[in-house]
C-alpha cells in the first residue's frame, strides 16, 4: 500500500481527488498480496478503527464527554485516502460497519426497561426518558466518527466521496449484507441533513462562468453528453439556462445540475434543443412562453438518494418566473431509460409459432415481411442495435405498437405500487403530469438504444403539483393526459401482458 505520508494534513488531502483505478473482484486485493502484507494491512485497519472510532459515552455523560482529538479523525481520512484499490476501501468499510455498529445488548436492555415501565403505568416523564435512552442505544458507533469527520475542513466532501465508494462497492458485490445497508442508510440520513435546502445555493452558469465550473458541468452531464466547448456554449447561451446547487461550504462546486430550454411551445425533439443553434442574441422575451427541463444530472454520486433534484426544479421555477413574469408553462423532455431492456424481455417471453401478445395480427404480418423472420426473434436483434432507426419503413411500422407498449411501461409497470421507470417516478413524485409521449424524439445512438428513440413530457401545472404529488405518494395514482391514457387503453385491448 502506498501511504500518503505523515505530513499530509486533512486540509490538503481533502482537496485531492481519490485515485481512479479499475476495480478488482472481491478478495483480489488480498490474494494479490503476500500473506504477510495482507495480514499487516488487516491489522493496520483494525488498529486504525480502534483509535479513530470514538467510544459511545454512557447516557448520563453524553453531553459532557469531550470530542476525540481532531488528529484521530484526520488519521482515518488520511489512511482511507491511501487505499488506492476499491476493494481495499470496501474492506475497511466492511470492518467499520460490522465492528462498530449498534450495541445489541444495550438495545435489548433498554427495550426491556421501556416495556417494564409501560406495564407499570409510570409517569410520562419517566417513560419518555427511558425511550430516550433506547434511542441513544440505537445509534451506531460509526455515526460518531462520521459526525466528527464532518467537522474537519472539507470533511463533508470527504464523506460524500466515501459514500460514493460504498455505493460502487455495493454495485460490484464487494460489499453486501444488512450491516452495510444500515451504514449506508445512516450516512445517507446525515448527508440529507447537511444538504437540506437551507444550506444550498442556486447558481447560474453562463459562458462567462469560470472555466473550472464549465468543465465540471460538462463532465457531470449524464443525460445528453457534451461533445465539445461549442456544445456547452450553446447550452448556456441565449434561450438556454443552466443552474446548479452548491453547498454553502463549497461554492462553485456543482452538486446537481439542471439544463433548461426557453421556447415558444412544449418541445417534442431533443435534437432541436441540444444540436440546433438557438436564435442569435439578444433574446426576445415576448417569444418565450415555455420552460423545458431537458436534463438533470447528479454531479456527486455520493449524494444518490438525497433529495436535491426536487428542490432544484422548484427553485429554478421561481427564478425563471422572476426573470419572465409571464412564463406559465413548465415541462420536462425526459428520456425513458430501461424501456428497450424491458421490451426485449417481453419479446423473449413470446412463444415461437404462437400468436403475438404484443402486436395486432396486421402489425405482426407487416413486421414479419419487413424483418424477414419470426418477429419476436428478429425484432430482438433489430432493437438491440440502432440501425433499424434508419429504415423509414420499419420506423413507420413500429410507431403504433411501440408507442402503446411504452405508454404501458411508463404507466402500468410498477415497483411497490409506484412507477417502475425511475425518471417517471421522480417527476410524478414532484407532482407533474405524464403529458405526452413523443415518437423518434431522440435519434441519437443512446436514445435509440435505451428507449427506441422515445421521450416523454412531464408537465408541471404549478397550481396542481402539490395535489398530484400527494395523490401519487399516498394512493399511488398516476395523473396522465388523454393521449397517454388512450395509448394505455390500446395496449390493454391489444396485448395480454
Amino acid at each position: 500500500m502506498r501511504g500518503l505520508g505523515p505530513g499530509l494534513t486533512a486540509r490538503r488531502f481533502l482537496s485531492l481527488r481519490f485515485p481512479s483505478r479499475p476495480p478488482r473482484p472481491p478478495g483480489a486485493w488480498l490474494s494479490s498480496r503476500p500473506a504477510a502484507a495482507a495480514g499487516a494491512l488487516e491489522r493496520a485497519m483494525d488498529e486504525l478503527l480502534r483509535r479513530a472510532v470514538p467510544a459511545t459515552p454512557v447516557y448520563e455523560l453524553r453531553e459532557k464527554t469531550p470530542a476525540p482529538a481532531e488528529g484521530q479523525c484526520a488519521d482515518f481520512v488520511s489512511f482511507y485516502g491511501g487505499l488506492v484499490e476499491v476493494a481495499e476501501r470496501a474492506e475497511l468499510l466492511s470492518r467499520l460497519a460490522q465492528g462498530f455498529g449498534v450495541d445489541h445488548g444495550q438495545v435489548a436492555e433498554q427495550s426491556a426497561g421501556v416495556l417494564q415501565l409501560r406495564q407499570q403505568s409510570r409517569e410520562a416523564a419517566v417513560l419518555l426518558q427511558a425511550e430516550d435512552r433506547l434511542r441513544y442505544a440505537l445509534v451506531p458507533r460509526y455515526r460518531g466518527l462520521f459526525h466528527h469527520v464532518s467537522k474537519l475542513d472539507g470533511g463533508v466532501r470527504f464523506l460524500v466521496r466515501l459514500r460514493a465508494d460504498l455505493l460502487q462497492a455495493l454495485t460490484l458485490k464487494l460489499l453486501e449484507g444488512p450491516h452495510i445497508r444500515e451504514m449506508d442508510g445512516v450516512l445517507k440520513s446525515m448527508l440529507s441533513e447537511w444538504f437540506s435546502s437551507g444550506f444550498l445555493n442556486l447558481e447560474r452558469v453562463t459562458w462567462h462562468s469560470p472555466c473550472e465550473v464549465l468543465q465540471k458541468i460538462s463532465e457531470s452531464e449524464a443525460v445528453h453528453p457534451v461533445k465539445n466547448w461549442m456544445d456547452i456554449k450553446r447550452r448556456v447561451g441565449p434561450y438556454r439556462r443552466c443552474y446548479f446547487f452548491s453547498h454553502c461550504s463549497t461554492p462553485e462546486e456543482p452538486l446537481v445540475v439542471l439544463h433548461v430550454a426557453l421556447t415558444s411551445d412544449i418541445s417534442s425533439n431533443i435534437q432541436a434543443i441540444v444540436k440546433e443553434c438557438p436564435p442569435a442574441d439578444p433574446e426576445d422575451k415576448n417569444s418565450i412562453s415555455t420552460a423545458i427541463f431537458y436534463s438533470i444530472s447528479l454531479a456527486q454520486p455520493g449524494l444518490q438518494g438525497v433529495e436535491l433534484g426536487t428542490f432544484l426544479i422548484k427553485r429554478v421555477i421561481k427564478e425563471l418566473q422572476t426573470e419572465f413574469p409571464h412564463l406559465q408553462t413548465f415541462s420536462s423532455l425526459s428520456p425513458i431509460p430501461g424501456f428497450t431492456k424491458w421490451l426485449l424481455g417481453q419479446l423473449s417471453s413470446q412463444k415461437e409459432h404462437s400468436r403475438s401478445q404484443l402486436f395486432t395480427d396486421s402489425e405482426a404480418r407487416e413486421l414479419a415481411e419487413l424483418t424477414g423472420g419470426p418477429i419476436a426473434e428478429t425484432l430482438k436483434v433489430f432493437l438491440s442495435g440502432s440501425e433499424w432507426a434508419k429504415s423509414e419503413k420499419l420506423v413507420r411500422a413500429l410507431r403504433a405498437p411501440l408507442m402503446r407498449l411504452c405508454a404501458w411501461y411508463l404507466y402500468g409497470e410498477k415497483h411497490r405500487g409506484y412507477a417502475l421507470n425511475p425518471v417517471a417516478n421522480f417527476h410524478l413524485q414532484n407532482g407533474a403530469v405524464m403529458w405526452r409521449l413523443n415518437w423518434m424524439a431522440d435519434e441519437s445512438l443512446k436514445g435509440v438504444s435505451s428507449s427506441c428513440g422515445l421521450m416523454v413530457n412531464y408537465r408541471y401545472y404549478l397550481d396542481e403539483t402539490a395535489t398530484h404529488s400527494t395523490s401519487y405518494l399516498g394512493s399511488k395514482h398516476i395523473k396522465a393526459s388523454e393521449q397517454v391514457l388512450n395509448l394505455v387503453s390500446q395496449f390493454q385491448k391489444n396485448s395480454k401482458l
